[in-house]
């Protein structure tokens, strides 16, 4: 991978990453279209610190108070019984416990399968079906949602429901923000609340997978064709500068506007993804499976 295809598969990411069209899917099809073949499931991962950075960056104040209030709880500021603990009287501390249950499934399905995670389900047939699939899912859930629901009213339950959406993004073509904002619409959810816990539920988990793949990758040769670090560093750096614009861009966008133009987007772009397959242009299985 030369430095110039970094900046334009970072640049990929910091555009896709937030929008509920699957980042991992467009790293996928683009680093093989421009000549890297695919850039593997540790390069994905890693660069998408970058992302979560601008997330972080983006909600620091948020982050900042449901950190503070959570360890008022743990540390029994409002009563040393249980229920006080768990964010009884703060709803921050509340918050904090939620991200860590919705955290939970992709973390046990992430490990379970972390075999086919940077092999099989790679396959960009499974991408082009999983693009098209939840694209309608996604539009069904604008279409049906109530979007009346703010965070307030989240519950353990519903945030279980948001962490088995998510982990369901661990399959390129998904959408780590598309599957969960569909999961709070048809919950119910504003799509701006909806968007906001996605985002703030995804830092735990991309954050541990980007710094698992990084240290994985010290001290290991690499296998031919697969990113070296200051090309994965150069894509990480790009897509934070890029994602903390669209992060700001996005939240603005579905405010007012529904999630129509990405379906379409999405339903395209399987369609496109399976005639190159059938003319060879792209291969199912692509190059670099690390």
């Amino acid at each position: 991978m030369s430095a110039w295809e970094a900046i334009v598969l970072g640049l990929v990411q910091g555009l896709t990453e937030f929008l509920p069209i699957s980042s991992s899917a467009h790293l996928r099809i683009v680093g093989e279209l421009i000549g890297s073949s695919d850039p593997g499931a540790a390069f994905t991962a890693i660069t998408q610190i970058g992302t979560e950075t601008a997330v972080i960056l983006y909600y620091r104040r948020t982050i900042r108070a449901i950190l503070v209030d959570w360890w008022k709880a743990l540390r029994g500021d409002d009563g040393t019984d249980r229920a006080a603990r768990f964010g009884a009287h703060r709803e921050n501390a509340r918050m904090a416990w939620y991200i860590v249950l919705g955290s939970i499934p992709i973390v046990v399905l992430g490990y379970l399968f972390q075999d086919w995670i940077v092999s099989a389900l790679r396959n960009l047939w499974i991408t082009a079906t999983m693009l098209a699939v939840f694209g309608l899912i996604l539009g069904w859930a604008d279409k049906v949602g109530a979007r009346r629901r703010t965070l307030h009213e989240l519950t353990p339950r519903r945030a279980m429901a948001y962490g088995l959406a998510q982990s369901l993004a661990l399959v390129p073509g998904v959408s780590r923000s598309g599957g969960t904002i569909s999961a709070g619409l048809f919950m119910g959810f504003t799509r701006k609340a909806a968007a906001d816990y996605a985002f703030l539920l995804a830092i735990p988990a991309v954050m541990g997978s980007g710094f698992f793949q990084l240290f994985r990758s010290f001290g290991e040769n690499p296998p031919p064709g697969a990113p070296s670090g200051f090309e994965t560093l150069l894509a990480t750096v790009v897509a934070f500068v890029v994602g903390y614009v669209v992060i700001i861009g996005f939240l603005k966008l579905i405010s007012t506007r529904s999630f129509r133009p990405f379906v379409i987007y999405r339903l395209v772009l399987a369609v496109v993804v399976v005639i190159l397959l059938l003319t060879g242009v792209l291969t199912a299985q692509g190059g670099i499976i690390v």
